[in-house]
């Protein structure tokens, strides 16, 4: 089962220095029909405009992702990490029993980050962080396995079994991707336009995928994200 979900019908926001769109239910963008897919419970595409951010503010019992698009994203919580990533790095929270942290753009270019929040397998974890630096040639016409489950085998573990992969794929180019049974994905078309098995995806659309392989065809050079998960009614 495929469902397109197109970014024109996703909840939006505007603050000025904050432009979002929302994949999910979140702050002012409330459907009762779509608060979360399995565990993923947020996506949010946002651009941040320089020398702007959000200041610290609390959060528990996620697990939060932030993945950049463009610009410089810089992380400071209340563990005493304080870090800069850019364009297709990841930085990785586990919010567990409580931790505060702040998000800002100190770049001169507009930012945008996808935010991602995903259910634990529990409750009660000891708060922790961290981030890596893929070479964003590991993603160039190939999956690169960024982030699983503590049992899994990519270089970011986090509590739960999700798997979260990136790619840009050359224009003409195509990629399979296979979804087995028991198991659904959420699939972000971040940049450019690709047909996945017969559907188009624009610049900024999602698409539900249940049970179902796909193919990847770049109409034009295409930059994508899929989470992975175990399928939940």
């Amino acid at each position: 089962m495929l469902r397109k979900i197109e970014s024109k019908n996703m909840g939006s926001s505007n603050l000025g220095w904050l432009r979002s769109k929302f994949h999910f239910s979140f702050a002012e963008y409330y459907n009762p029909d779509n608060i979360n897919f399995g565990v993923l419970r947020v996506i949010n595409d946002d651009l941040i405009e320089s020398n702007t951010g959000f200041d610290t503010h609390p959060h528990r019992d996620m697990e939060i992702i932030s993945y950049v698009v463009n610009g410089e994203l810089t992380h400071g919580d209340s563990m005493g990490n304080k870090n800069t990533i850019t364009r297709g790095h990841v930085q990785y929270m586990s919010a567990g029993t409580g931790v505060y942290h702040s998000e800002h753009n100190l770049g001169k270019d507009t930012l945008r980050l996808l935010q991602i929040w995903i259910f634990p397998n529990k409750q009660g974890y000891k708060p922790s962080y961290g981030d890596y630096r893929f070479n964003w040639t590991d993603r160039q016409n190939k999956w690169l396995h960024m982030v699983s489950s503590k049992d899994g085998n990519a270089l970011i573990k986090i509590n739960q079994d999700i798997n979260i992969y990136s790619l840009e794929l050359e224009q003409g180019k195509e990629i399979s991707f296979l979804i087995n049974t028991g198991r659904q994905a959420y699939l972000v078309q971040i940049e450019g336009i690709s047909i996945i098995n017969d559907i188009q995806l624009d610049d900024r659309d999602g698409l539900e995928i249940v049970e179902e392989d796909i193919l990847i065809k770049a109409k034009e050079t295409s930059h994508i994200l899929i989470l992975e998960m175990n399928k939940q009614d």
